[in-house]
């Protein structure tokens, strides 16, 4: 394939690869990552719980006006924070870090309250217990109708990883055309951190949009986050977008210091604002194109002919591209995966089952098995088909700004249907034209495969059609 070629996800593309031993902090494991020795320093304006317990309410008021809180919390092994049996109920471990009394009550008083939050109906699917899901936060929704099923503490602030970089592409990405040219200069890589992910930039090569935006979704390289933010007017310029955005979405858990989510002081996130982010990178056709990408060719250096070499890259999504220890998940469509020292691993998926569409973010488990994230994730997704019609919601993902104002009055008055239409019909890919997504589902194993000139011929049809099975075959 030529450069910037795509495969889909396709036999085992990791079957039998060894394990790399676990990375020590500031080093790079098989899967790329932003590790590095140093952790950030505690946030000194970062409020107290006690000040949240002696100011009722006032907690809630600073998470949605975007109040930077600490980022020491992320630094620590994350514990047993509830029980799903005693939603709402903290039981954690002295030695782990707890998360604040109140939080942000941006979609739903419940979503505030530490611990796990669940209202399940008669016959309602358990959920995995606490020795399963150790991870500190996470939070299980509909894609389409934004119906959070269930989470656990979905608005503690934690670092976010590469996360981060599903709200760098819904900022920058609609900006340039696929096919636009770009030289990259030596100060496009300048300020990267130490250990950073990097799919291979080089310097005074050329390398078109689509071409970074694979390195982006695929290798999470911050060489190609950094290219493109000097293209956008530099990190700086880019940064105060994305802070921008993220307000505009009612992610106000997010503070953004870095566009390629490396580790700094203040940078923080939430399992809640990481799937907003998600939902609406969705609603764009490229976005998901790249998301939902398991493999591709890469513009590599120029050979004594001239002529510019390839190489292949995949995804480091190990529930989009499987790994020697893991299958790929049935019907997983992206979107990012993430892995710092002060964030652990942080992982946000969108997977579909039928007509039912679920978005899962999973951050910093306290478990540091391989792939823990990503089996923490399968876990909350199987859970989510099964419970989807047999739980009350315990909250929702909130629209824009412009169309709802995060605490339901909107929606109530009814100005808040046209932001849910607009999602469903963007996740039944009728939402634009041009790069349209292919999810891949396993049946009994067996990982589905689209072959390369069906996908040509395919990639600009309804996702709707595709799912329905006329393009892709198992």
């Amino acid at each position: 394939m030529g450069s910037g070629s795509i495969r889909r996800a396709g036999g085992a593309l990791f079957r039998g690869v060894l394990s790399a031993s676990r990375a020590k902090a500031g080093t790079f494991t098989d899967v790329p990552t932003t590790f590095r020795a140093s952790t950030a320093p505690t946030d000194p304006t970062a409020p107290t719980a006690s000040a949240a317990s002696a100011a009722p309410g006032s907690a809630g008021r600073a998470a949605r006006n975007g109040f930077p809180l600490r980022t020491a919390a992320a630094l620590a092994a994350s514990g047993l924070l509830a029980s799903p049996l005693l939603a709402g109920t903290a039981h954690a471990d002295p030695k782990a870090p707890a998360p604040p009394a109140k939080m942000s009550q941006i979609g739903g008083d419940r979503l505030s309250t530490p611990g796990v939050q669940v209202a399940p109906r008669p016959g309602a699917p358990k959920l995995p217990g606490p020795d399963k899901l150790t991870a500190r936060s996470w939070i299980v929704s509909d894609a389409e109708s934004g119906k959070v099923l269930a989470a656990k503490n979905p608005h503690w602030r934690l670092a976010p990883a590469s996360t981060l970089k599903m709200l760098f592409a819904d900022t920058v990405l609609p900006k340039f055309p696929k096919n636009q040219k770009h030289t990259v200069k030596p100060a496009d890589l300048a300020g990267m951190g130490v250990g950073s992910s990097l799919v291979g930039i080089k310097e005074n090569l050329s390398y078109s949009v689509h071409d970074l935006w694979l390195g982006v979704f695929l290798r999470s390289g911050n060489d190609a986050v950094h290219t493109l933010s000097a293209m956008n007017g530099g990190t700086k310029a880019t940064v105060t977008q994305m802070q921008q955005h993220a307000k505009e979405l009612n992610a106000h858990d997010t503070h953004v210091v870095t566009p390629d989510g490396y580790d700094a002081p203040g940078q923080v996130s939430s399992a809640y604002d990481l799937s907003l982010f998600a939902r609406s990178g969705l609603q764009n056709p490229d976005f998901r194109e790249y998301c939902s990408t398991a493999s591709a060719q890469f513009p590599g250096d120029k050979g004594k002919d001239g002529k510019r070499a390839s190489f292949g890259i995949q995804n480091t999504n190990r529930l989009l591209s499987g790994d020697y220890d893991m299958k790929p998940y049935p019907g997983i469509a992206g979107v990012k995966n993430g892995s710092t020292t002060n964030a652990g691993s942080t992982f946000t998926g969108f997977a579909h089952r039928g007509d039912r569409k679920l978005l899962v973010t999973v951050m910093n488990p306290e478990k540091k098995e391989h792939n823990e994230a990503y089996r923490e994730a399968a876990q909350l997704f199987d859970w989510g088909f099964a419970a989807a019609d047999k739980v009350e919601p315990v909250g929702r993902l909130v629209g824009p700004r412009s169309e709802d104002d995060g605490m339901g009055a909107v929606e109530a008055k009814g100005k808040g249907k046209g932001s849910h239409e607009s999602t469903q019909a963007a996740l039944n890919g009728t939402g634009g034209a041009g790069g349209a997504w292919t999810a891949l589902g396993i049946t009994s194993g067996v990982l589905a495969v689209l072959a390369v000139v069906a996908f040509a011929v395919n990639r600009r049809r309804p996702l709707g059609e595709l799912l329905r099975g006329r393009g892709a075959r198992k």
